[in-house]
């Protein structure tokens, strides 16, 4: 079931290049276009490089984001073009659908990951982790990638069609842009900021950032996942009650 879903996003190609290249496109126009401005006055190098140290952690969380929008739409296409009947036929455990969307979605979102840090790397980022703190931030992406995996489910499970799908993940897209993704929440307006300083992945992107560029973590680690592990629990039990539901009808 794994392979198949994997072999299912290669259906939706476009798909899969947006949620590549969405990323790798905001890195370049921040770094090349914005990246002066915004550099000025960071820690260590500043300009264009020091910007691009600071924003290589975020483009990393954002792929993870983008790429539940391939899984919410294979997901809804075995939803809603009659498979699961077939499914149904088949020696096969139920739950091995979901589970097969689910390794499949992890798969292809840790390679998109990692295609964006080599980019990352040829610009010039320059991270200071050590082989540790290195394992450590992709244990935090992939804690990231599995709970949005399982929430990504649950919304292609419930959705009536795979373009209503898509459009449901859009908020997973949007809301990384309102955090310290960007630029640190101390500059953003005084209701914006207590959103960005509250919000999961603003915890996320500081525990990513202290890891792989030396910057100070606090308690941001502790509650990275606290939200992943709260992101998983609703999304395990919403998949599991959506798909049950379109299976008996």
């Amino acid at each position: 079931m794994a392979r198949r879903s994997i072999r299912h996003g290669l259906r939706f190609p476009m798909m899969l290049v947006s949620g590549l290249l969405t990323p790798v496109l905001l890195l370049l126009l921040f770094v090349y276009i914005f990246g002066g401005t915004l550099g000025q006055g960071m820690a260590g190098a500043s300009g264009r490089v020091g910007y691009l140290n600071y924003i290589a952690p975020s483009m990393m969380l954002l792929t993870v984001c983008y790429g539940g929008g391939t899984t919410a739409v294979t997901v809804s296409v075995d939803m809603t073009e009659g498979i699961i009947n077939r499914f149904r036929t088949m020696p096969i455990a139920r739950s091995s659908v979901l589970t097969g969307h689910l390794i499949g979605g992890v798969i292809r979102t840790t390679v998109t990951v990692v295609l964006v840090l080599i980019t990352a790397l040829i610009m010039g980022f320059d991270p200071t982790a050590t082989p540790v703190e290195w394992i450590a931030a992709f244990g935090v992406l992939l804690m990231l990638s599995f709970a949005l995996t399982w929430l990504t489910l649950a919304i292609g499970a419930s959705a009536k069609s795979p373009g209503g799908a898509n459009t449901a993940t859009l908020p997973l897209q949007l809301l990384p842009l309102i955090s310290s993704a960007f630029v640190s929440t101390d500059s953003l307006p005084t209701g914006v900021r207590w959103i960005a300083e509250y919000q999961p992945f603003t915890s996320i992107i500081d525990t990513l950032r202290g890891l792989l560029m030396g910057t100070p973590i606090g308690n941001s680690a502790a509650i990275a996942a606290a939200w992943c592990a709260g992101i998983t629990v609703i999304g395990f039990f919403w998949a599991r009650r959506a798909f049950h539901n379109r299976d008996r009808h």
